[in-house]
């Protein structure tokens, strides 16, 4: 009986990961796969300025994006937006360089955070400062700890849009059992460690916490303790040339996850996310990190009350916030006036407090715009769910640092993967101290590589 649980929790957890952008590296923080949206063009769209978007939303989010848009289209005459899914956020990327600066190019094209620089550096957008500054449009009233990470030299290169970051989701009925108190969380690594014996004590079927061999993670636990990921002010100031963390900080998380291994407290679900939700979801296992965006589904799916967190840190340490994730659009260079006038319109329309409203609740991610914090939708949706409050304070409680900005480098995606592998080498038996002392080699490689490519 247990086993057929467990078969149907996994596959609800697959479901809820394809709903998550910001999932594995395998997601992540990876995007799921779903269907080619947009609307089918009559003859009255014809008369339109047609705006072709190119997204990597799959689930539940693709659904929410595509009533949003049928609902800007219904608003007014002048403009058609064709919203077309064109897979993860790689594959999307992919198929725009093969089409770049010919009449197949999408007008907009979402891509993730850590493909900023990239597209940057392609040579193939229009900054939206442009566009802000020949509407005189306030990006000051939108979010600030997510506006700072998409703010590089007081120019915008583009617009938020779904935007998350990493929490802690923890069983409430694993903490009772265990005589821990299900409202205060362990905030530090330590606390993580002595509530995990608990839980094992407690219950031997269970272990105590997992942590997704994901680069993502990784990078938010650096920053949450005021560590940058690369020097130079985490690329903002200059170009970097080396790592920028501390091996004090970045030793802290294989040290940290080791002595959950030893101690037999730690689920090992690799690289995973899918799995680790899934042990979750079965009771396998109390705690774990995830993006934010996972929170609404993962309470309603759960077959227990479900807790959420702050992000731990060492207990040395003072707690410094999150990085944003998630993804921003692009306005696409070479695309006549009238069309990216009528990509800008929507992308205004976007974040709208009504607008932002609908999409924070229908998918999780955050609203760019807070003044949707007020819409009674949200006041209705946090009363009847407050966990989801928690996932908003802990961005907005973040202290503002080139740490928390974010860093901005195109082989931050190379990155992610030389310190997955880190965390996998740990999580089975391996030395932290030859664990850290590869990836850093392997990241500053990267580093030195990338500048080269681009004859720094």
């Amino acid at each position: 009986m247990k086993k057929l649980f467990v078969f149907f929790t996994l596959m609800i957890a697959l479901f809820l990961a394809a709903c998550n952008s910001e999932g594995s590296s395998t997601t992540t923080e990876s995007e799921s796969n779903g269907e080619t949206s947009g609307s089918t063009e009559s003859a009255e769209t014809e008369e339109k300025q047609v705006v072709t978007f190119w997204h990597s939303m799959g689930g539940k989010g693709q659904e929410a994006l595509n009533k949003i848009v049928e609902k800007y289209n219904t608003s007014q005459d002048g403009i058609q937006v064709n919203a077309e899914y064109q897979g993860t956020y790689d594959e999307s990327l992919t198929k725009f360089n093969a089409v770049a600066g010919s009449d197949s190019a999408p007008t907009v094209i979402q891509t993730f955070e850590i493909g900023t620089m990239s597209m940057i550096n392609s040579g193939q957008i229009t900054p939206i400062q442009e566009f802000v500054d020949a509407d005189n449009y306030d990006m000051s009233g939108l979010e600030k700890n997510i506006t700072n990470y998409y703010s590089l030299d007081g120019t915008f290169y583009s617009m938020p849009f779904n935007s998350s970051t990493p929490v802690m989701y923890y069983n409430k009925d694993a903490f009772k059992a265990a005589g821990l108190d299900p409202e205060a969380p362990p905030a530090t690594f330590e606390e993580v460690e002595e509530a995990s014996k608990k839980i094992v004590e407690s219950n031997p079927e269970m272990k105590g916490f997992a942590l997704q061999a994901y680069g993502w993670l990784w990078e938010q636990l650096l920053a949450n303790q005021g560590a940058q990921l690369l020097n130079n002010d985490n690329g903002r100031t200059e170009t970097p040339t080396e790592i920028g963390w501390t091996e004090e900080e970045g030793k802290s998380i294989l040290e940290w996850v080791k002595r959950m291994v030893d101690d037999k407290t730690f689920a090992n679900y690799g690289t995973n996310g899918d799995n680790m939700m899934a042990g979750f979801l079965a009771g396998d296992v109390s705690m774990f990190l995830q993006s934010s965006a996972s929170s609404r589904d993962v309470i309603d799916n759960a077959p227990f009350e479900v807790g959420i967190a702050y992000l731990p840190h060492p207990e040395d340490k003072e707690r410094q916030g999150v990085v944003i994730g998630g993804a921003s659009l692009w306005m696409i260079d070479g695309k006549s006036e009238e069309e990216q006038k009528a990509a800008w319109e929507f992308m205004k329309y976007l974040q709208t407090p009504e607008i932002q409203a609908e999409w924070h609740v229908g998918t999780g991610y955050f609203a760019i715009n807070p003044a949707a914090y007020e819409e009674q939708v949200v006041k209705d949706a946090h009363a009847e769910k407050p966990q989801l409050q928690v996932t908003v304070d802990q961005l907005q409680d973040t202290k503002a640092s080139y740490a928390t900005q974010g860093a901005l480098m195109d082989m931050l995606p190379e990155g992610r993967k030389i310190m997955e592998t880190a965390l996998e080498t740990i999580y089975n038996g391996g030395d932290v101290n030859e664990a850290y002392t590869t990836a850093v080699d392997q990241y500053n490689a990267a580093i030195e590589q990338a500048n080269a490519a681009r004859g720094k």
